[in-house]
């Protein structure tokens, strides 16, 4: 792990302002995101000559600037990766995984499977894993676009029969007086015996292959000192902890960064291919999926 103490910045000699190189990171105001980041945000993990600035938007936001190749390093739905590949690569580690859970439809009654089908549902955004998930799940489903923040309030005020909520809204709609529908995370699991790859990490191209992989090993250090020192790091994500108690933001935190966000391991890569994969058979994804990480020899289609 590469961690400078303040001393010895102070002390490497040179001029720092012309030796350092800006890299510009988004992602999510939520505290898994936060909890993640977490090393690199506080400079506990420091890259000589690289300074990490950081940015925090919701992730339909962050999808629709990374079409512009906008941040160096952003966080993306995978859902969104094919309309962004040829700007960016997807980073080794960082991804948010539901191992049988995930995205949840929820709604202020207990609709059956059957009907829920012929309900209008308020969804975060067209780009995310979670849309992609729902329709696969059932195509015809009509949906609107509000922000994810505002789902839950608007199923309880009855603007929207049902509503598909991420983040924190996966531990707290009971407590709002919601019933879960389905939990799109243990359907996917059913339909393909494979956890649900939800969002990554992707960095710019054109970086060049020896700065993506420096990038690529801070965020993997950041993770690790967040995982190695879980109670400081908790501490600071509380702040992004939306109507989470401590209890529960350490539950969810444990939910989406584990040992798997250090690695997604072989099914967690093949689960991504096959969602992608699905998502273009099934017409809801237009152009072919080219799937790349940083330091693989090749992109691997999904045909």
């Amino acid at each position: 792990m590469t961690v400078i103490s303040e001393q010895e910045t102070k002390h490497s000699g040179g001029d720092p302002a012309s030796q350092v190189r800006e890299i510009s990171i988004a992602h999510s105001p939520d505290s898994d995101d936060a909890f993640m980041f977490y090393g690199l945000a506080t400079n506990k993990v420091r890259v000589a000559g690289l300074r990490f600035t950081h940015t925090l938007c919701d992730i339909e936001t962050l999808n629709r600037k990374a079409l512009e190749g906008y941040y160096d390093i952003t966080a993306i739905s995978f859902h969104a990766y094919p309309y962004l590949q040829d700007k960016y690569a997807l980073m080794p580690t960082g991804g948010s995984v539901g191992e049988g859970y995930g995205p949840m439809i929820v709604a202020s009654r207990k609709i059956p499977l059957e009907e829920i089908t012929n309900c209008k549902i308020a969804v975060p955004g067209t780009m995310t894993t979670a849309y992609l998930t729902l329709k696969l799940f059932a195509p015809d489903i009509a949906t609107e676009v509000v922000p994810f923040d505002e789902i839950i309030p608007r199923v309880l005020d009855g603007k929207y029969e049902a509503g598909l909520i991420i983040h924190e809204g996966q531990l707290t709609f009971a407590k709002a007086g919601l019933h879960k529908i389905v939990d799109m995370g243990k359907w996917w699991r059913d339909q393909t015996g494979l956890p649900l790859p939800l969002g990554g990490n992707a960095i710019r191209r054109e970086m060049g292959p020896e700065l993506m992989a420096a990038c690529c090993t801070a965020l993997r250090d950041s993770i690790r000192y967040a995982l190695d020192n879980r109670e400081e790091a908790l501490q600071y994500a509380m702040q992004f902890a939306r109507d989470l108690d401590p209890q529960l933001a350490d539950k969810f935190v444990g939910m989406y960064v584990n040992e798997r966000t250090l690695d997604y391991g072989k099914d967690g890569r093949e689960a991504i291919v096959k969602l992608l994969e699905m998502g273009h058979s099934a017409g809801i994804i237009p152009n072919r999926p080219m799937v790349e990480f940083v330091g693989d020899s090749a992109a691997v289609s999904t045909t």
